[in-house]
């Protein structure tokens, strides 16, 4: 008598499994998500180990010092640490259309004229329009070789024929295992190709890059253990009506967390931004109430970026609060702190807030310049051109210390900055910069007593 196969639902937002199909993952709340799916089809036979690792001291492994591989976008090598490393597997995700297949190929054309042998393997574009897309970037390369496979035994026999510098994968979500039951994209196919991907890299040494999906929440669809197998995150922010694209590492175990760089989309493809700050602050207008610049760390740079302000009368019974690119509670926060500690009637008034360029901001330092910049819409009147300010703020309306402050403030000064408003506590930290006029506070209350 044939045994009858058993079946469970996955989901394909977490990979909690039930016995039968509900609407609502019971584990992390996602509705229709639970696919079916075999129960073992996507455990691969083991093979036999030929022999096993054995622990030895960490003092007696000898570790050499590689260089890291520079593909000359200095932009790219500051958001992975300085450069590729040797065997590491770096995950790509963000929206649709936001330019991650573009960056790849424009990333494997600048190795590959650097003569170094790459592969760009597509499961969604065919090798003839990955080659009308290259032509249009100007992307091309002698020893730049591009290949369209889905199937991951194929992709890694390809690599065990013929010897590569690097390669990426797009996308991994139209990878599959031919031993493997479940469609492409699903938890166990992600799972396992991810797997098989970091083996290859590490036993090899080659870099390999995978470009992921994003769901509508903006994370990279499938498993989270995917972005804990991989040894960089990185994730295109902005939006596709900007110009600018902003790629930030969310994890690197070889480099600073945190990094971004900043790109340009013109017809020619993704050019790089060597000065941002320069760029955020270019249509920044003379003399405008509600408009305050602040200077952010993004990692290990320092960038100033205008934030702006906007406070109305409502003609709704609930007023507005509309709030880009920064934290929502932080700001209505810094408005409750604004109608205790300075009498401002801003409840019944609609807030809308903006950070120019498309960049988020997600550290307190920026409270100060958030303050002023509803201050300064409430009381039309607007902050000197030439004045930035750095300052986190407490419940109690105190200015509290920041981190960086030095490195803030000489780009701030190299901006053409004068005046500086900082925390009374930080004022100790900044010399050297001689063309800029620096002024403590200690309270938000005496903060605007200074601007206004």
């Amino acid at each position: 008598m044939q045994k009858k196969e058993k079946f469970t639902f996955k989901c394909q937002s977490c990979g909690g499994q039930t016995p039968k199909w509900m609407g609502k993952c019971p584990d992390c709340g996602a509705w229709d998500t639970l696919v079916e799916e075999r129960i073992g089809a996507g455990v691969l036979k083991k093979r036999k180990s030929s022999f096993l690792s054995e622990p030895v001291l960490i003092d007696s492994v000898e570790v050499k010092e590689t260089e890291r591989l520079e593909t000359g976008v200095a932009e790219f090598d500051r958001v992975l640490g300085g450069g590729i490393v040797d065997g590491s597997l770096i995950l790509i995700g963000g929206d649709p259309g936001i330019g991650k297949s573009t960056l790849m190929l424009q990333i494997l054309s600048i190795l590959s004229n650097a003569g170094k042998k790459c592969l760009y393997v597509s499961g969604e574009e065919s090798v003839q329009q990955i080659s009308m897309r290259g032509r249009r970037l100007d992307s091309h390369g002698s020893s730049l070789f591009v290949v369209s496979e889905t199937d991951l035994e194929s992709i890694l026999a390809m690599v065990e024929l013929s010897k590569y510098d690097a390669m990426v994968i797009d996308s991994i979500q139209t990878v599959f295992h031919p031993d493997v039951s479940s469609t492409p994209g699903s938890v166990t196919q992600i799972r396992e190709a991810a797997m098989q991907f970091m083996k290859l890299a590490k036993s090899t040494g080659l870099p390999i890059f995978l470009v992921g999906h994003v769901t509508k929440v903006g994370a990279i669809a499938g498993p989270r253990i995917m972005e804990h197998m991989v040894d960089t995150v990185l994730y295109f922010e902005g939006d596709k009506s900007h110009v600018f694209r902003i790629l930030r590492a969310v994890k690197n175990r070889f480099g600073p967390t945190n990094e971004i760089g900043v790109f340009e989309m013109n017809e020619k493809g993704l050019a790089q931004v060597p000065n941002p700050s320069a760029v955020f602050l270019a249509e920044r207008s003379a003399v405008a109430p509600g408009s305050v610049v602040t200077s952010c760390m993004e990692g290990t740079r320092p960038i100033l970026v205008e934030i702006q302000g906007l406070v109305a009368s409502s003609s709704l019974g609930t007023p507005r609060r509309t709030i880009l690119g920064l934290d929502t509670h932080r700001v209505a926060l810094i408005v409750a702190v604004m109608e205790k500690r300075l009498g401002m009637n801003l409840s019944g008034l609609d807030i809308f807030m903006n950070v120019t360029g498309g960049v988020k901001i997600v550290e307190p330092s920026a409270d100060l310049a958030i303050a002023a910049a509803l201050a300064s819409s409430f009381l039309d009147k607007p902050v000197d051109k030439k004045t930035t300010l750095i300052g986190e703020i407490g419940l109690t309306g105190e200015i509290r210390a920041v981190g960086h402050v030095q490195a803030r403030v000489k780009e701030a000064a190299k901006m053409g900055f004068t005046r500086c408003l900082i925390p009374a506590n930080t004022i100790k930290q900044v010399s050297g910069i001689d063309t800029m006029t620096f002024e403590s506070v200690s309270f938000l209350k005496s903060a605007m007593e200074v601007l206004f």
